[in-house]
């Protein structure tokens, strides 16, 4: 079979989306919280995934916050704009993906509160209905450093491009070409307010718009020789560090000191890919190319003998340094896996 047609459009879709308190004791609520707030449990995103209707992510639209199918794994950091990795906390929360608890949350910002503080009263909610306590403290982490390899960077910097379909300053579509672009892919809300659009090429790529990950350009995700093949038309290093982070044993910060918007390509080879679906437990049996129907993701991934990853930055005129840093770390000491009621 063509290789461009068994491409995993979907699996790969789901690879690529205050100070220190005493130890146990419920730190102090932020002084500003929802005006209302409903909690409920989201549906499963197979279920999603199945109907191609994906409410996922954070939109704010004036003083009303939509939260969609986000797990306390993802609240969290949101709620402290710090990285996943930089929260600690019961076993349960590192749930797979697909099997992980979500929740919908709907509310409304009091009079005056702006978008820059829904973070602030996301911690206040997760405190009072998840009866969420922590500290915080600085922990030595096992890291990568992304620096500038000898001979220095080999990277082109972006180009201007033209305002995506659905652009905050485009002209809102009619009923016929909203239900057209419905058919041709989905918008999922990111966690910033922005938007990340993906759709199908009809070469058997696929091309994610969007803000999320510091990358507001375009991607464009195909098969490659032995994985995928991705080109990202602008992208920051916060987003490739971001990107990166996904494929490899611990986290990458960014130490190249490089500032400007970037395209970056990457190849990725197959078992990488697997390494990842792996650790989300995101793809069942045979979904992807090249793995038997009764082999699992986590058989075919295995053997973590080598990684893509490691020489595609190579080519970027870049290097990724094992290091150990020591990285402020929000510690849970109690959280209730279901909210109060509403």
């Amino acid at each position: 079979m063509d290789t461009a047609k068994r491409f995993p459009k979907i699996a790969v879709g789901g690879v690529l989306l205050a100070a220190g308190v005493a130890w146990g004791q419920a730190p102090a609520a932020p002084n500003l919280e929802f005006e209302v707030a409903s909690v409920k449990a989201a549906q499963p995103i197979q279920a999603q995934l199945a109907s191609g209707k994906m409410h996922v992510g954070m939109k704010v639209d004036g003083a009303r916050v939509d939260i969609g199918s986000m797990s306390l794994a993802d609240l969290i950091p949101m709620a402290f704009k710090v990285k996943q990795y930089q929260v600690s906390g019961p076993a349960w929360m590192s749930a797979d993906m697909l099997s992980a608890q979500r929740f919908d949350i709907m509310a409304k910002m009091p009079e005056g509160a702006t978008a820059k503080q829904v973070p602030e009263m996301l911690q206040a909610l997760l405190i009072d209905r998840f009866k969420l306590t922590f500290h915080r403290e600085n922990r030595e982490h096992a890291i990568y450093a992304l620096v500038v390899a000898k001979g220095g960077p080999k990277l082109k910097e972006s180009v201007p491009e033209p305002d995506a379909p659905g652009d905050a300053n485009s002209k809102p579509a009619s009923d016929a070409s909203s239900k057209d672009d419905a058919k041709k892919g989905i918008s999922i809300p990111t966690g910033d307010g922005s938007q990340t659009r993906i759709t199908q090429d009809g070469k058997g790529g696929m091309v994610v718009q969007g803000g999320a990950g510091g990358q507001g350009g375009t991607m464009r995700v195909t098969p490659g020789p032995d994985g995928v093949h991705m080109e990202a038309s602008k992208m920051t290093m916060a987003g490739l560090v971001e990107a990166l982070t996904r494929f490899v044993d611990r986290p990458v910060l960014d130490m190249t000191e490089l500032k400007g918007d970037y395209q970056i390509v990457l190849d990725l080879s197959m078992s990488d890919i697997l390494r990842v679906a792996r650790a989300t437990g995101a793809l069942p049996p045979g979904a992807l190319p090249g793995v038997p129907a009764g082999v699992s993701a986590a058989d075919a991934a295995s053997d973590p003998s080598s990684s893509s990853v490691f020489a595609t930055v190579q080519k970027l005129g870049l290097k990724l340094e094992p290091r150990k840093e020591p990285i402020e770390t929000i510690v849970v000491d109690r959280l209730e896996k279901a909210p109060t009621e509403n």
